[in-house]
């Protein structure tokens, strides 16, 4: 026993102190030390014949000190030792290819190449070497010679990270499309680095070459999976049609694909393609067996509805109760409906009947915690703030550390605030801002710097009360009434903070309203003001957006997107903005 204690701290003292000379070489190695690195690593790589790292680590030291000599010898000595170590001769040829000698490279590049045949467990390795020395065509060369001489061997993937490198953007689609073709596993991991490559723009020359080759294999192999990957290409166009056209195809041979028939329908709402949505949504209606699913697509239904202003939404929610009941099931159904009575048509009298009903019948803290914040809501829409303010704290105390209690700490902060209870307000969305919801953190933050920009500190609050009362109408969809006091404080308050806060949330409500040129110069005021100001480059952005999707004048657009590339290298709008720039100037986005 003994003896093996002392054995054990023999071999891990020898390990402890391994690792402390690769430290060391390794600190030499990244300062360019090389001289100091080489010393240390041929010692680590004597000991270690089969470290890789450290070879590689000592060939490149060598040849930063122009000892290709004695790399050369150093790696046909190795060869003749281990004569199955055929990756060598890709480091062979490379240190001729450092000293211009190119052709005797290339006879070691070829031996390498050649030596897969007989040796592929190799190949990969080979490979990966000629990518790491930025041989990209031989890199190629030896994954596909792998391939060949090992079926179950499958580097498609890595040939085609290196066609993308090398802008070889149609072979790249190819190989990544080859490699599901092979192993549909791979779906998910093909789809995040192409959509490196292509953009919303169908016409983009990237875009076409993906689709181009996704239709070549889907003519010569059918399979579902080439509809599905259709379909996400047709989503990242936003052409939701003819992704619909695809996951209808998908459905018809396997009822499972419903499901990306409700996950393309949410898609389609959130980005404002109602048409697509509505029919997403019917499909669902007309084909699922699964009430719940049903139950998901009857919201949705009104949910279009009120979005696209249809008349009879009280109708159609009076439909939905008369089939499926006020249950519990149907509690997101109530409180949609609430919302839309409130926010809408004006009557939360008998929203809040309706949500008081909800109570009743819910089964969990957690749909009794959302019923409680629609009540919280439509109390503050009527002015009950204390009685808002019992509702979100309940939630709070209720449901810790979940997101609705979250969402309840940035409710209370928000009451707070339209209640002119600025110092309360701000230590609840001091807390917010490192929510760990994003969006709660965000619209925290946003409140957070209103209150903290514009509360004097010696007098009265007479300026933030007025824009409260502002956030409040607007909070109440009462939107002409909010432009009407947000221009008192522009008025009142001129050369103060608080003015630009003004004029962007009333030129927000401006869009909001379809009253586009009024928004515009509400944003060039605020560009006018002060051109170092932090709403200046979301301004530039805004007036972008109106002239290039609402006004449809391109040459203004491009003017604005301009304006943000060149003059706020730093703004969040900066790639978005160069994107549209390229594209409206006629550019081929890579």
């Amino acid at each position: 026993m003994k003896k093996t204690i002392i054995l054990f701290f023999i071999l891990f003292s020898s390990l402890s102190y391994g690792q402390e000379d690769y430290m060391l070489a390794e600190r030499y190695y990244r300062d360019g030390e090389y001289e100091k690195a080489t010393q240390l690593f041929k010692v680590l790589s004597d000991k270690n014949p089969f470290n890789t790292t450290y070879l590689k680590r000592l060939i490149t030291s060598y040849q930063e000190t122009s000892q290709f000599e004695t790399v050369d010898k150093l790696l046909k000595e190795r060869l003749i030792k281990y004569p199955t170590h055929s990756y060598l001769y890709v480091e062979l040829g490379y240190n001729y290819e450092k000293q211009q000698q190119k052709e005797i490279a290339k006879t070691y590049y070829d031996k390498a190449i050649s030596s897969i045949k007989t040796n592929n467990g190799m190949g990969g390795f080979i490979g990966r070497l000629f990518n790491d020395n930025a041989l990209l065509d031989y890199a190629i060369l030896a994954y596909e010679e792998t391939m060949l001489y090992n079926e179950n061997a499958n580097y498609k993937f890595q040939i085609a990270q290196i066609y993308g490198e090398k802008g070889a953007f149609e072979k790249m689609f190819t190989s990544y499309i080859d490699l599901i073709d092979k192993n549909e596993n791979y779906l998910n991991t093909v789809q995040q680095f192409t959509s490196r490559y292509i953009t919303d723009d169908r016409l983009n020359n990237n875009n076409a070459l993906f689709k181009k080759a996704l239709i070549k294999k889907s003519v010569s192999n059918p399979k579902d999976v080439w509809n599905r990957l259709l379909s996400w290409l047709f989503i990242q166009q936003k052409e939701y049609e003819k992704a619909f056209i695809q996951e209808k195809a998908l459905f018809n041979r396997n009822p499972e694909y419903i499901v990306n028939i409700i996950d393309l329908g949410y898609n389609s709402y959130n980005n404002n393609a109602f048409d697509t949505a509505k029919k997403c949504f019917d499909f669902i209606l007309e084909k699922s067996p699964f009430i719940d699913q049903i139950l998901i697509a009857n919201l949705y239904s009104v949910k279009i509805a009120i979005a696209t202003n249809q008349e009879n939404i009280d109708s159609l929610f009076e439909a939905i109760f008369m089939r499926y009941g006020k249950k519990s099931t149907t509690l997101k159904i109530q409180l949609e409906y609430a919302e839309y009575l409130t926010f809408k048509k004006n009557e939360p009298e008998k929203a809040i009947t309706i949500l008081t009903s909800a109570m009743e019948i819910a089964k969990s803290k957690f749909q009794k915690a959302e019923i409680k914040l629609k009540l919280g809501d439509v109390h503050v829409f009527i002015g009950n703030y204390n009685r808002a303010l019992i509702y979100f704290s309940q939630v709070q105390t209720s449901i810790k550390n979940h997101p609705l209690a979250q969402q309840a700490r940035f409710k209370v902060a928000q009451t707070s605030y339209f209640k002119n209870d600025f110092k309360w307000a701000f230590a609840q969305l001091k807390v917010l801002k490192a929510s760990t919801t994003q969006l709660i953190a965000n619209d925290a933050l946003d409140l957070f710097l209103i209150i903290s920009d514009n509360q004097p500190k010696d007098s009265l609050d007479l300026g933030l009360q007025l824009y409260a009362k502002a956030d409040l109408l607007a909070y109440q969809n009462k939107n002409t009434q909010a432009i009407d006091t947000l221009q008192k404080v522009i008025t009142n308050y001129k050369g103060q903070k608080i003015e630009d806060e003004a004029l962007f949330k009333q030129a927000n409500l401006f869009t909001k309203t379809t009253q586009f040129q009024k928004a515009i110069n509400n944003y060039s005021q605020i560009i006018a003001l002060d051109k170092e100001g932090i709403f200046v480059d979301d301004s530039l952005h805004q007036i972008a957006e109106i002239y290039y999707n609402e006004l449809n004048n391109t040459e203004k657009a491009s003017e604005y997107y301009q304006k943000i590339i060149f003059e706020h290298p730093s703004s969040i709008y900066l790639v978005d903005a160069r994107k549209k720039y390229r594209k409206l100037r006629g550019d081929i986005v890579n």
